[in-house]
Order: C-alpha cells, then structure tokens, then sequence
C-alpha cells in the first residue's frame, strides 16, 4: 500500500516538474520570438503606426514598404556584399583560429600557458576599446574602404580560439595523433586528414555564430567603408530614409529580410551538427 502511494506521488512531482519546465521553455520561446513578431508585424504597417501605435495585427502596407526599400538601396547588391563577407570571414577566420587552437592544445613549446592567458584575457576586452586606434591604423596603411579591413582582423578571434582548444582536449586523443606521426603523416596532413574532420561539430557552431555575427556586423563597416556601392546590407538597410527622416517601414522589411540567409544556414547546419556529434561520439568510444 505504501510503495503504490509513493510511486503515485512521484509521478505526480515529476508531472508537476515537468509541467513548470515547459511552461518556462515557453516563456522563454515566446520572450525570444517576440522581437521577430515586432518585425513581421511592423513591416506591413506605415510609418505613423510604427511610432504612434502597438501593432499586434498585421496592415496591409508591406508591398509599399518593400517597393520603397527597393527605390533606395541596391538590395541585390547589398546581400551580396554581405555574403561575400560573411562567408570570406567565416572560411578564413575559422581555420586559422583552428590551427592555433590545435597548436595550444596538443603542441608543448615555451609560453604556451602564457600565450593562452593573454588570448583569455584579451577575449574579456570589448572590441569597442580599439576602435579608434584600428581606424588610425587602417588609415596609415591605405585600407580604408577596402574589404581587406574587415577580412584580416578577424583572423585572430580569441573567443574561438579558446572554444576550439577546449573542444579539442575532449574530443582529440593523443594517441590518434601518435598513430598518425608513427604512420609518417607530417602536421598539415594530421591536422587536415584527422583533426578537422574530428572537429567539424565545433567547426560548424562557431562557424555560424562568425557567420551571423559578420553578416550583422555594423559599427566596423560603418567607419572603413565610403563608397555606397561597397556597403554591406546592414549599412544600406540603416541609410533607408525619406526626404526628412528614417523610413521605418522599408526599414523592418530590409530587416526581415536580412534574416532570411541567417535562418537557412542555422537550418543546414543544425542538421549536420547532431551528425557529426553522434560520429564523433562513435570514434572517441
């Protein structure tokens, strides 16, 4: 009699628990969704709704809003120049971050716990800190409003760095490493044979956090570039105005579609995230 009250009243605390756990999933669904709701239903309303009023329902003002938004920037453009560095920076900044995380984690050499101390401390400054010295130094090398400006500073990522190398010391024995110097393999082909491929579930997360984060990037493309035509869609979206202020109407659609590429990578690559840690789960057992 006793076990049959204690197994009911565990299932009720665990129906209770589990209860409280999804309505606080939800909660917090719903409080991250809530800035996509604003912009869905912003984009179809006009200007004067957006700054007078709530907007909860959606207008009918969204093919306006789209057709001025076409009027005055080159959206084609503007995507593409985004992607171009999206992509540029997610490709170059990941691998060389990669191998710099393989070195501090499976190489032994003098400074290497001093070198990583500095890498960790310089992850905790703000980037808004060398803003001024990096636009001087950009200037003294003829770089300004060159893409070059927003391609090689982002080499060297500390955050990455360090997600990598923790990344690698648990899911990179050293005796896979060992097996492959005894075969003859020298440390490039280790390193793109056996470590990359090992990887490609880290590869893939910090990849799309760089890839989002460059596709958003404002305030670093705002101060190197000038010319109209090089402006990233960020740039172009901001610059979206009528003949006495902002138009946020065509504002929130650029926005809306801004988001477009971030959704269709984060779908792509979810999918082959859960692949790669089922595989790589395989290989360390």
């Amino acid at each position: 009699m006793r076990t049959n009250i204690s197994s009911g009243e565990a299932r009720i605390k665990r129906a209770v628990c589990r209860t409280f756990i999804y309505l606080f999933a939800l909660i917090v669904a719903a409080v991250a969704f809530y800035p996509f709701f604003v912009m869905i239903i912003s984009s179809t309303h006009d200007n004067y709704n957006i700054v007078a009023k709530i907007n909860v329902l959606p207008g009918s003002r969204f093919s306006e809003n789209f057709m001025r938004l076409t009027q005055n920037i080159d959206l084609a453009k503007g995507i593409m120049n985004s992607l171009f560095l999206a992509v540029t920076v997610t490709v170059i900044q990941n691998y060389f971050t990669m191998m710099a995380a393989y070195a501090f984690s499976k190489f032994e050499f003098k400074g290497k716990n001093f070198l990583f101390s500095v890498v960790l401390v310089a992850m905790m400054l703000p980037g808004q800190l060398g803003i001024i010295g990096f636009y001087k130094e950009i200037q003294a090398m003829h770089l300004l409003n060159n893409y070059l400006a927003l391609i090689i500073p982002t080499i060297s990522n500390c955050f990455a760095v360090f997600f990598y190398k923790q990344f690698i010391d648990g899911a990179l024995p050293n005796e896979l490493i060992e097996a492959a110097v005894m075969d003859g393999c020298g440390e490039l082909k280790i390193f793109h044979r056996i470590v990359l491929p090992l990887v490609v579930p880290a590869l893939v997360t910090q990849g799309v956090m760089t890839f989002i984060g460059s596709w958003n990037s404002y305030l670093t493309p705002l101060i190197i570039l000038n010319d109209k035509k090089k402006f990233t869609l960020p740039l172009m979206i901001a610059s979206v105005r009528d003949s006495t202020h902002a138009d946020y109407g065509a504002q929130y659609v650029g926005m809306l579609v801004s988001i477009i590429p971030m959704v269709v990578v984060f779908c792509f690559s979810s999918k082959i995230i859960m692949e790669k840690i089922s595989v790589g789960a395989a290989v360390k057992g």
